[in-house]
This record gives C-alpha cells, sequence and structure tokens, in this order.
C-alpha cells in the first residue's frame, strides 16, 4: 500500500468534494426512517462567504453528519435569499459605471439585468459552501425568487389582506435617502453619533418675546407645524396656545400641551415636525396637526422648504444655521450624544419620513409565537435568548413591509384606472375590474420586504401552499432545529415562528440554536470597515477546510463569541497531521507483519487493548452527549483529547514495539470508531482515511463514511480489568510532571516501586513501556509486605508506591530548585488573583477572559502546592 507521507489538504479535498457532489449521498427522500431535517439561512446572492457563514454553516454540518449517521433521514435544505436592497445596489453600481441610472433604462430592461447577474454570480457563495465541506441536498437548491416560491408569497399575501392583518397608511417610517426606499426598525440599526443641540428663538406673534426650542435636526424646522409644552411645565402657562411664527418661513403656528413633551430636554419647549419625526408624528396624531413634508425621498429639500429647495439635507443645515445667526435667532449651540439610525445596507443615515406605506398588524400573529416559546414547545439554546425574544414579542409593532425598489416580489395589489375605486389582492392579474368591468388595471410599484418571503423558508422551500407536496411536507416539516446568529432574532427567527403557526398551524422548528460572533483576537466584531477580517477562502486553501471547521468549532463555547486569529487554524491543521501520521503507522505496521485484516474481533486482548476500548466507548458516550445538547465546542474537544492523547500518544506508544494482529485489529477498530466520531466536524480527512481502511483490508465498509453508521460503545469491558492500566499510566504521568518540575525530564532515573506481589507481577510484565515511557534506566521492585519500606515516597496511586531515584545530582540542588519555582509562579498567581478581583476587569472584559484567568488561578494553586510536597518530600 502507498499512503503519502504528509497530509496533502489542497490534493484530497478537492478530490472528496467531487466524489460526493457527483453522488447521492447528500440526497434526502421521504422514507421509513425518521425525519431530521435543517433548512440553511439563505445567504445573499450578493454574498461571499466570510467566518460568520463558515461558523453557522460548520455547525449545521456537524449537526446533519451526525443524525445522518445516526440513521435519520437527514435533509439539510439550501438556497439563496434575492437580497432586494442588496442586489439592486450591486446592478445600479454596474449601470452607473456606463454613466446610466435604472429609469434611463426601465424597469422591464432593469429586471432582467437583475436576473442575468444572479444567473451569473448568484451561485458564488453555494460554491464557496460546497468547499466548507456542506453536506447540503444540493438537489433541492432554493431561491426566493424562484417560480413556486413566489406563489407562496402571494398567497401569504392575500390571505393576510383576506383576513384584514394588511393595511396601508401614511405614517413615520425610517426612510434611506440613498437606497431611497423604507426600512423596517431592525434595518436601520441605531447607534451612537456625537453632534449638536441647536437652541433657536420662535418669535411670539404681537410680541418681542421669543420661545427657545432646542433640536438636533434644524433641517426640518421648516415642516414644523406646533411648538409643544408639557402641561405641568409651569414655565411655559402663560404662552400656551398663543400663535408662534415660524422663523424663515412667516407661516404661524400654535403652542400646544402634551404630555409626552420631556421638561428636561433642552428648554422644556420642543419643535413638532410630524412628517419628519414618529414621536412629533404621534403628537400631530393626537391633536390634528397638519403635516408638512420638507425633503425629497434623496434627501434633498423640496418646493416646502422655503429658499432651500434644492439643497442637500445637510447642505441646507449649514445654509439654515447661517440664516439663523444672520437673523440673531441662533441663540447658542452644545455638543450633544444622541442616536441615529443607519440603512444597514449602505450606513447611510435614514430619515424619519412619513410616507404611504403597506404594514402587517403583528399583535394577533404574535400571540402563538409566544405561547409555543413560553410552554417550551420552541427551546432557545443558550436559553438566555429566551428572555430577548419574548421581551421584543411582547412589545412587537405593526410592520412595513412594503419597499420602493424594483428587484423583489411585487406587492399583489391591482388598481383600477378608470374609476379608481377598486383595489384587489390577488394571486394573479385579475382580467377586470369588479366595480366598472375596465380592464386597464395596473399593479402597486412597490415590492415586498425581503424578510417577507424569508419568514416562510422553512415550509415554503417544501412547495407550500402545493398539494403534491403535502406528503414531504409532512414528513420533514417541522423542521429540528434552527441555527443562526443572535442580530436576525427580530428579523427572520420571530417572524418565522409567527408564519409557522399562521399558515401551516405547526411550529417551524424545535430548537433555536444562537452561536456567537465572531471576533478578532482582540474581541472587535470582524468588519471590512475595521479591516479585521478572515478571509475563510485564504484558510481554507492555507490549511484547509478540516483545519478550520475543527479550530472554529474547538473555539465556539455555546452561545459565546468566537475568538479567531490565524494562529488558531495551526490547532486543526496539526490535528490532521497527527491523524495522517498514525494512520500511516499502523498501516506500515500491517504491512510489515503482513497482517491479513478480514474482522475487527476474535483476537485474545491484552488489559492495555481492553483500556483503550473502554477509552473509546467513553468517547462515544460523552462525544454523543455533548452534540446532543448542542455543546459542539465540548465534542471536538473530547475527540481531540481522545484521539491524540489517548490513542496516540499513549496506545500506539506502548504497543509499538509489541505489534500484533490483535494490536492490528484494536488499533484498526478504533481507528475507524474516531474517524466517525470525527466525522461531522472533519469530513474530508475522515472519508480519506474511510477510504483507505476500505482499501487496503477485507472489510466490509459502506460506500463512504457519510453514510456510515455512528460508532456505538462496547459496554462488556469490566472496570476492573483496566484498573491497573488505568493506574498504570497516571503513574507515568506523574512520573514525568515530577521529573518536568525537578527539571530532569530527559535525563536517566531509576525508579523504586513498592507494591503487593500480584501488582508487582503485572508492574513486571509491563516494565519495557513503563521505563520507555519514563525514560528510565532501570525499576526495582520491593514487596509490600516486607520489612524495608521506601526511604521516600513521591507517588502513591493507590496501588503502589514510586520513589525516583536520581543519580550524581545533590537533593539540596532540588530543594533550592523547587523553592524558585514556588516563588516565581506565586507571583504571577498574585498577579492574577489581583486582576480578578478588580471590579473594572470582571465588567469589561469578555467572559472567555474571566474564564481563562480563573482557570490559570486554579491550575497555579495545584502545581504550586504539588511543587511544595515535592520539596517537602526532599527535605
Amino acid at each position: 500500500m502507498e499512503i503519502s507521507s504528509r497530509y496533502n489538504h489542497k490534493e484530497i479535498e478537492p478530490k472528496i468534494l467531487k466524489k460526493w457532489l457527483e453522488s447521492t449521498l447528500f440526497k434526502a427522500t421521504k422514507s421509513k426512517q425518521p425525519a431530521y431535517s435543517i433548512v440553511i439561512p439563505p445567504p445573499n446572492v450578493t454574498g461571499i462567504l466570510h467566518m460568520g457563514h463558515a461558523l453557522n454553516n460548520t455547525i449545521q454540518d456537524i449537526l446533519i453528519r451526525y443524525k445522518r449517521m445516526q440513521g435519520y433521514q437527514a435533509l439539510w435544505m439550501p438556497g439563496t435569499d434575492h437580497a432586494g436592497i442588496a442586489t439592486q445596489n450591486v446592478v445600479e453600481k454596474k449601470l452607473a459605471k456606463q454613466g446610466l441610472k435604472k429609469e434611463d433604462i426601465g424597469r422591464e430592461e432593469f429586471l432582467k439585468q437583475l436576473w442575468a447577474w444572479r444567473d451569473q454570480y448568484g451561485s458564488t457563495i453555494i460554491d464557496q459552501l460546497k468547499k466548507l465541506g456542506s453536506s447540503c441536498d444540493w438537489s433541492r437548491t432554493r431561491f426566493t425568487m424562484d417560480e413556486g416560491y413566489s406563489k407562496a408569497v402571494t398567497r401569504v399575501f392575500v390571505e393576510l389582506w383576506k383576513k384584514k392583518l394588511i393595511y396601508q397608511g401614511d405614517y413615520i417610517i425610517n426612510w434611506c435617502p440613498r437606497c431611497k426606499t423604507a426600512l423596517s426598525d431592525e434595518e436601520a440599526p441605531h447607534q451612537q453619533r456625537e453632534g449638536s443641540l441647536y437652541y433657536i428663538k420662535y418669535p411670539i406673534k404681537g410680541s418681542d418675546d421669543f420661545v427657545v426650542v432646542a433640536t438636533t435636526r434644524p433641517e426640518t424646522m421648516l415642516g414644523d407645524t406646533a411648538v409643544a409644552i408639557n402641561p405641568k411645565d409651569k414655565r411655559y402657562k402663560s404662552i400656551l396656545g398663543q400663535t408662534i411664527i415660524l422663523p424663515l418661513t412667516g407661516r404661524e403656528i400654535k403652542v400646544i400641551s402634551d404630555e409626552f413633551v420631556d421638561p428636561g430636554f433642552g428648554t422644556g419647549a420642543v419643535k413638532v415636525t410630524p412628517a419628519h419625526d414618529p414621536n412629533d408624528f404621534e403628537i400631530g396624531q393626537r391633536h390634528k396637526l397638519p403635516s408638512v413634508l420638507v425633503m425629497s425621498p434623496d434627501g434633498s429639500m423640496n418646493e416646502n422648504a422655503a429658499g432651500y429647495q434644492g439643497m442637500d439635507r445637510f447642505e441646507a443645515r449649514e445654509a439654515i444655521l447661517q440664516e439663523l445667526t444672520k437673523q440673531k435667532l441662533l441663540e447658542k449651540t452644545e455638543p450633544h450624544s444622541y442616536s441615529v439610525g443607519q440603512c444597514y445596507r449602505c450606513d447611510t443615515l435614514v430619515e424619519p419620513y412619513l410616507s404611504r406605506q403597506w404594514f402587517v398588524k403583528m399583535k394577533p400573529l404574535a400571540k402563538p409565537a409566544i405561547k409555543a416559546v413560553k410552554n417550551g414547545e420552541i427551546k432557545f439554546h443558550p436559553s438566555r435568548w429566551t428572555k430577548v425574544y419574548l421581551n421584543w414579542m411582547e412589545n412587537i409593532r405593526d410592520w412595513c413591509i412594503s419597499r420602493q425598489i424594483w428587484w423583489g416580489h411585487r406587492i399583489p395589489i391591482y388598481y383600477c384606472r378608470d374609476c379608481q375605486k377598486e383595489v384587489i389582492a390577488a394571486e394573479v392579474k385579475p382580467k377586470k375590474c369588479r366595480q366598472c368591468g375596465s380592464t386597464n388595471l395596473w399593479q402597486d410599484e412597490n415590492v415586498l420586504d425581503t424578510w417577507f418571503s424569508s419568514w416562510l423558508w422553512p415550509f415554503a422551500t417544501f412547495g407550500w401552499p402545493e398539494k403534491s407536496s403535502k406528503k414531504e411536507l409532512d414528513y420533514f416539516y417541522p423542521t429540528d432545529v434552527l441555527v443562526t446568529a443572535p442580530e436576525i432574532i427580530f428579523f427572520w427567527v420571530a417572524r418565522m415562528i409567527m408564519a409557522g403557526f399562521e399558515f401551516t398551524g405547526k411550529k417551524p422548528f424545535s430548537d433555536v440554536f444562537i452561536h456567537g460572533t465572531v471576533r478578532d483576537k482582540t474581541g472587535k466584531k470582524m468588519s471590512k470597515s475595521l479591516g479585521n477580517t478572515i478571509d475563510p477562502l485564504g484558510v481554507i486553501d492555507n490549511f484547509g477546510a478540516d483545519a478550520l471547521r475543527f479550530s472554529i468549532t474547538l473555539c465556539a463555547a455555546s452561545g459565546s463569541d468566537v475568538y479567531l486569529s490565524d494562529e488558531k487554524f495551526l490547532v486543526g491543521r496539526n490535528f490532521c497531521n497527527k491523524i495522517w501520521n498514525s494512520v500511516r503507522f499502523i498501516f506500515l505496521k500491517i504491512e510489515q507483519a503482513n497482517f491479513k485484516i478480514d474482522d475487527l474481533e476474535n483476537v485474545e486482548k491484552a488489559a492495555v487493548d481492553k483500556w483503550i476500548l473502554d477509552k473509546l466507548s467513553e468517547a462515544i458516550d460523552e462525544i454523543s452527549a455533548s452534540l446532543d445538547k448542542y455543546r459542539l465546542n465540548d465534542a471536538a474537544k473530547k475527540i481531540y483529547d481522545f484521539f491524540w492523547h489517548d490513542f496516540c500518544d499513549w496506545y500506539i506508544e506502548i504497543i509499538k514495539d509489541d505489534f500484533n494482529l490483535t494490536r492490528a485489529k484494536v488499533s484498526l477498530k478504533v481507528l475507524l470508531s474516531a474517524m466517525k466520531l470525527l466525522h461531522p466536524i472533519m469530513p474530508f480527512i475522515t472519508e480519506e482515511v474511510f477510504s483507505l481502511i476500505k482499501q487496503n483490508t477485507n472489510l466490509s465498509l459502506d460506500e463512504s463514511i457519510v453514510v456510515s453508521s455512528w460508532s456505538k460503545p462496547d459496554k462488556k469491558i469490566s472496570q476492573k480489568e483496566i484498573i491497573e492500566i488505568q493506574t498504570l499510566v497516571a503513574t507515568i504521568k506523574e512520573i514525568r510532571n515530577i521529573k518536568a518540575i525537578l527539571g530532569i525530564t530527559t535525563k536517566k532515573t531509576v525508579l523504586e516501586a513498592r507494591a503487593s506481589d500480584n501488582r508487582l507481577s503485572f508492574l513486571k510484565e509491563n516494565q519495557a513501556w513503563l521505563k520507555r515511557l519514563t525514560f528510565s534506566e532501570s525499576i526495582e521492585f520491593k514487596n509490600a509486605a516486607g520489612a524495608e519500606k521506601l526511604s521516600r515516597v513521591l507517588y502513591d496511586s493507590g496501588l503502589w508506591e514510586i520513589n525516583l531515584a536520581v543519580k550524581d545530582i545533590e537533593k539540596s540542588n532540588f530543594v533550592a530548585a523547587l523553592s524558585k519555582k514556588i516563588e516565581s509562579k506565586t507571583v504571577v498567581l498574585t498577579k492574577i488573583q489581583k486582576r480578578l478581583a478588580s471590579e473594572q476587569f470582571r465588567k469589561n472584559a469578555p467572559l472567555d477572559k474571566v474564564q481563562e484567568a480563573e482557570t490559570a488561578v486554579t491550575d497555579l494553586l495545584t502545581e504550586v502546592n504539588r511543587i511544595k510536597d515535592l520539596k517537602n518530600a526532599f527535605n
């Protein structure tokens, strides 16, 4: 057999991926097996793979591969989202390079170019997910604007319309002047900014007096329709109801009272601009004030803005401030920190803007979705996200679902141009007006919010509402778990739960696994703007997909943020090399001995063989339990510790000079089982090793490790049979530890062992590897029943006592060296304890840094006490 001397991911991973994609290994169909399903959070067609995608999809793939090996018909549903604003921006930029705007070529031609772009580039991220090793059923790949899915979106709109849960109205919404569209609250996240508070004098009609109001947005004052005070504010009681002259316009407005006004803000008197502020809009509604819109959709001032028409909003601000100063109406300016929304796509400051939009009434939809989480029908992992979800749902606001762009699902509302009375919601365009019979109908120009299509994802991907899809929908739906990031709990998770109950009568999934945010090693969130991102495709090229997957899983403690640096991926790469070297060793030994492997049983096992099989059973139990509880990093750590340490560092080291047929079979059994345990996390190398075992033995194995059975623990091994091996391994570890503390790691030493006759026999039988693994020159055996006792006991295992004799070294030297070690480690220990005692450190440091410090204290205390014990033994 020929096995390369080094593991080359650049050769192996593409070869394995090609094999998978040409097979039907990932395909899931309705069968007698129990179903397990996950729907992928559909990446945007404009997207390219980033570390957030890598983490999210690695987690899903681990769960899918695990369940597939457990015998489930495991379906991972893939697909992409049309990403309305983002995709339209991409094609608009392409047009801009040609000196064109979308309006220049018209809606129909623009949509053709959008579809052409999608056909050419829309599958880029899907191809990148395949390189990561994602085992989706790629034959099912869906798109939120494919024909069947679009029918589902239209059906949902019409059903909600019939239930009077959709309405149209003039309300303040978040408006992006750059994208020229409405945004939901979640699409316009607020950030704290440093700005100014401007104090402006508003003249009182027929008087030389002024009312001073404070504002952060003086450009909107041109749309003021009142000045408001709090009814309990005695300072302004005398001017309530008086007429104010709006500066720069000469328009007359009234002083009104409203309990919403905060007397402590600014001067306690505030301008009311119903068309440009959500709170002012509410005040305007209560007092029946007119709404004056002073901006155009592009953020420039319109015809209502007096002499500032055509100016950009910020340009107009400066001009207005200059004129107010000139007229001595600007009393003062103060620095002021305030919260402002930004477009989630282009970072433009959003404008609160009065606009006619379409909305969904959310409170009726929220009730069953709240109940399902409260009664445990749907569980969040970690559970702390339950409170976040419920808080938002219990205070939910109506959802603005219309967008003023061209790429997306056009709102299925039709109007009659002739009688202008008919408004029809229909899945297909009506032939005529029901009022007047006219065929001159036109469709609403707006499209639906992208999230209006993606909230149907868990069931629309299965063909809902088509009757032909019912059997498959009943089999795979509800899905089992949704894996996602915390920032889209409101965007997507909550809405999917509402849609699931409303349109199918069932929950969309049972569990919601919220993973952490990917950050750099300093704790900053990875982002292009900060320039601190790590390209997962670069990591795959340099280290391999398996190395990326294993390293990122090992870092991803349940729900905690993930701190990454290039160095972290060395862990995964080195693990691949360790696996490969162990495989080469085992097959080289088998080849040298010319063993024929027809089965992995039918041999007489020694204690050390039973010991490693028992450790394997323990690993299977722990890894399975960790995966069942979504503790994926614990599973990764356990398989790493078992394979690297128990199997390679101990079992292989113990047997390498005594390799027989039993050891060959046991080694292959452990190797095969370990590869299955590791497969969900590191699919490529485990598939390659599985293939090597299949090719170079006569074992009856499955077509691929992908569809092989999950490892099962062997419960037949008695603990009495392996207790001596466990104790001997612990003894060797302790001797190594003692020698490391004493600084004589490689120096030849003499061991003195004292035990009963039967224990001495065991030690003598295994003294070859006991000497080799402790780097000892010889072992002196002494009977515990004899009169002679060891002069100094450095380690008592409970089965035997061990002393260490070191030639040509004075014990006083050891004592001095140990004293120095105690002193230096105590200094470090005190420093960390002082840091942990600081409230500021515990408050500001990332949780993993606090836990790291606490662990360091525990480890140092243990080490210091151990060194003290050694020092006492030598004194």
